[in-house]
């Protein structure tokens, strides 16, 4: 059996990395992720790790995990910005309120599919026009969901979370390990804990 992780995220690599996984490939897959007219957030999420997963040109006996965080604020789904413009205004809108940080996890071996969704509450701090410069002048919102990462320089900028700190970087970890044991993936394959 192999390992694939479906994911082009250095953080979802090394969140594995904690678990002892090391995926014998590494697939990004190419999918559209355009959400669809008043789709929900989670349910968005949910849908693009599902098609992430089925993307994956696999073996039967292969295991392929892949996953997607959304930031929502409220029925707004928050992407990747495309450039400095939206990134602010994507942290001006979270600015000193709360969101949720969803991450859908899909774990595929053969025809069958795992699936689970984490959602957690964070709050941004209210942000001075110098905070948001200096933020934004660091580039850590390029690639990132809603414009930030809660485990580089925007950490200080989240005084407040509930939910699976490891869900919001983008694999939860306790929840992920569970996928795998239920899809069949061994003990022997890990390192103990």
């Amino acid at each position: 059996m192999a390992f694939i992780l479906g994911s082009g995220s250095p953080r979802r690599l090394e969140l594995l990395a904690e678990l002892g996984i090391a995926p014998d490939a590494v697939c990004p897959p190419d999918i559209d992720e355009t959400p669809k007219k008043g789709e929900q957030p989670r349910l968005y999420c949910a849908r693009i790790a599902r098609e992430k997963a089925e993307a994956i040109a696999a073996e039967p006996d292969d295991l392929v995990l892949c996953a997607d965080t959304t930031v929502a604020l409220g029925r707004r789904i928050m992407g990747k910005p495309a450039d400095a413009g939206e990134a602010a205004e994507f942290l001006l809108a979270l600015s000193g309120r709360r969101h949720q940080v969803i991450t859908s996890v899909a774990v595929r071996r053969g025809d069958r599919l795992w699936t689970r969704d984490v959602v957690s509450a964070v709050k941004m701090k209210r942000l001075s026009d110098e905070e948001l410069n200096a933020y934004l002048a660091t580039g850590d919102w390029q690639g990132k969901a809603g414009a930030y990462a809660i485990q580089g320089p925007a950490g200080a900028l989240i005084p407040w979370i509930n939910g699976s700190f490891t869900g919001i970087v983008g694999l939860p970890l306790a929840e992920t390990a569970t996928l795998l044991r239920a899809a069949g993936w061994t003990q022997n394959k890990e390192t103990a804990a």
